[in-house]
């Protein structure tokens, strides 16, 4: 049966609906009428700075909506690209994203294999970063097939708690303003 979620901005009316058939699972429910509401008040708040402003915002939203598709589909080169192209276009040099996967490699404490699948990303497969410590015995590494989602959660672990170290306590991101739509109500039908 289709479904219809609606999120609606209180500030500026800007309203988004979503149509469809919807997972059954609570949770699945609850993370489409998040997102929407996510999506709702981002745009909202985009289309009230001025032109310039809201212009590179449509772009850096575009590209971290398609990195995120990228990162979900898997898809290893899209994401590469992705991620080397906004480093370009922020101004990041090749040679600096070189020392910048060195020094994460040098930083201690990263697994040899994460500091490969982040030589990866950046683009640097044919030329990989010297490692001090050898990797893990895992015959599919050695083919270049994707990192198993242990590695990879490490090495989300590590990005947060360079976040957190960096920028000191963080907000709640599941947290919501008082004056947000409520994703809990869930889809209406």
């Amino acid at each position: 049966m289709t479904e219809q979620y609606v999120a609606r901005d209180k500030n500026t009316g800007f309203e988004v609906s979503v149509t469809g058939d919807f997972p059954e699972h609570p949770d699945d429910r609850m993370r489409i009428a998040r997102t929407t509401t996510l999506f709702t008040r981002l745009m909202s708040t985009l289309l009230q700075r001025d032109e310039a402003q809201r212009r590179i915002g449509f772009r850096a939203i575009e590209t971290q909506l398609e990195l995120a598709d990228a990162l979900i589909r898997q898809d290893h080169a899209e994401v590469q690209r992705l991620v080397r192209e906004t480093l370009t276009s922020m101004g990041v040099s090749e040679d600096q994203l070189r020392e910048l996967a060195q020094r994460l490699a040098e930083a201690g404490g990263l697994d040899p294999r994460v500091a490969q699948e982040l030589s990866r990303a950046f683009g640097f497969e044919g030329d990989a970063l010297e490692m001090e410590a050898e990797p893990a015995d895992d015959p599919t590494d050695d083919e270049g097939t994707a990192l198993d989602p242990k590695i990879m959660q490490q090495l989300e672990d590590l990005l947060a708690d360079s976040d957190i170290q960096s920028d000191g306590p963080q907000s709640d991101p599941e947290a919501q303003d008082d004056d947000s739509d409520d994703p809990a109500r869930g889809p209406t039908t």
